[in-house]
């Protein structure tokens, strides 16, 4: 829709309200946190063991450019820190970039207390976007404690076990004997390409009560000994000693947001309460996520980008696409060229983080 006349108007005055009422950007010049040093690799009682694709999936191919060779390059918005890989703008740069050696297994958080933030969307897409460049090697777990829907988004369903499951074996998981792989992988879902496998969270709420801190940093530890990146799909309870536990031994932390106030506010005094909770490493370096849930741009849109590009390391913008709005299977392969575009800009950023 084109914004003229009263719609302009009514943007415009949402983004004015958005800047007066926030009047706290960071600008990242008189930041007083440095930009997060890259974490020294963690170590596991299993050891670190690449296992690829799980077996009897397909290896999945790297992501082409989008229906046939572009002569120019799909332009993404993005503010803050650009990692080198933008100055190609081409898919085989930022597909490189993607497939550097990490040193070690890598965890992401993604955050945002306000439910209908595209939290899970932005999970599954990133671990597709990162799977599909590295031809697997990477796990989302559901970790939301009230009946998320990741499994559903993510089009796996070979069996019904979940977390509930993983957790009940957890001991015997641990203890061996076998190729820990080849166990875990009896609780795995695996995506139709293969790029990336899943850990489904449990219909179950009572489950909750026993993702205790302990358990948690358990199962992060059986699961980062057979991948090399997991993202974590969180809950919405910022008090939940689950939902801490997995931000804290979270190698970096994506914030989620769509163009919304109330959103946006949400996702900003989150980053306020991990700051005065002693996390502003893990919040400088951090990157942002704006999802577009509709075709109709925003001044809104501008302005959260300008606001968290500065207060996080880097924002991006992702397009509306219809392919993602029905809110059922998510596939790669079906998303708009700019919409894969923006998450390989968007994997990039994260990942820039990971490397030694």
């Amino acid at each position: 829709m084109d914004q003229t006349g009263a719609g302009a108007s009514r943007a415009g005055d949402s983004g004015s309200r958005w800047r007066n009422l926030l009047g706290r950007g960071r600008p990242r010049d008189s930041e007083a946190m440095p930009d997060a040093p890259v974490g020294a690799p963690r170590a596991t009682e299993y050891g670190r063991a690449r296992v690829g694709t799980p077996p009897h999936v397909p290896r999945p191919a790297a992501p082409s450019e989008p229906r046939g060779r572009r002569s120019t390059p799909i332009p993404v918005q993005v503010a803050g820190h650009r990692p080198a890989a933008y100055s190609t703008g081409s898919v085989d740069g930022l597909v490189a970039a993607l497939r550097k050696d990490f040193g070690t297994s890598r965890t992401v958080a993604f955050v945002n207390p306000k439910g209908g933030v595209h939290k899970t969307t932005a999970t599954v897409l990133t671990a597709a976007t990162l799977g599909s460049a590295r031809g697997g090697g990477v796990l989302a777990w559901d970790d939301n404690e009230l009946r998320g829907t990741l499994g559903l988004r993510a089009g796996t369903a070979r069996h019904a076990r979940t977390i509930r499951h993983l957790v009940d074996d957890l001991a015997r998981i641990e203890a061996g004997p076998g190729i820990l792989a080849d166990v875990l992988d009896d609780y795995l879902r695996h995506t139709r390409d293969g790029s990336f496998d899943v850990l489904a969270g449990d219909e179950d709420p009572r489950i909750a009560r026993r993702l205790d801190p302990a358990t948690v940093r358990r199962v992060l530890t059986v699961l980062s000994s057979t991948h090399d990146v997991i993202c974590v799909d969180t809950g919405n309870n910022v008090e939940s000693p689950n939902w801490q536990t997995v931000v804290r031994a979270a190698d970096h932390m994506v914030v989620t947001t769509v163009p919304r106030e109330d959103a946006a506010f949400t996702a900003d005094w989150m980053l306020d309460l991990l700051v005065e909770e002693g996390m502003g490493e893990l919040v400088s370096s951090a990157t942002t996520l704006i999802s577009c849930p509709t075709p109709n741009r925003t001044a809104l849109t501008d302005d959260l980008l300008q606001h968290f590009g500065s207060r996080t390391r880097t924002a991006v913008v992702v397009p509306y696409d219809p392919a993602l709005e029905p809110g059922s299977t998510i596939e790669y392969s079906t998303l708009a060229p700019a919409t894969r575009m923006a998450w390989l800009y968007a994997g990039v950023a994260i990942s820039e983080s990971f490397h030694p």
